[in-house]
């Protein structure tokens, strides 16, 4: 397995299933700063679907369940409000 790839550019999500012991709050820590890492280039949840493909052949660990939550309820984030989104005249 590769330590960084462009799904897991700083390679958090790998550290993550290397750490023994560790815990869902502490991995949906991890995700969020890998979410933020990530970059607008990429799509989540294709990024998502892959790591679990790579990563999460443990279904029981933390961080295979915080990807596949992510799965369900992250979005990729869009633009909702500003001076563009309001009508003009």
């Amino acid at each position: 397995m590769k330590k960084s790839t462009p799904d897991d550019p700083k390679g958090l999500i790998y550290e993550a299933y290397r750490i023994e012991g560790i815990t869902k709050p502490e991995c949906r820590t991890i995700f969020l700063d890998w979410a933020i890492s990530l970059g607008p280039e990429r799509e989540t949840h294709a990024a998502l679907l892959e790591l679990l493909k790579i990563y999460g052949t443990d279904p029981a660990h933390p961080m295979s369940e915080v990807l596949n939550e992510g799965l369900h309820s992250i979005a990729t984030p869009r633009r909702r409000g500003g001076w563009r989104s309001r009508k003009r005249d």
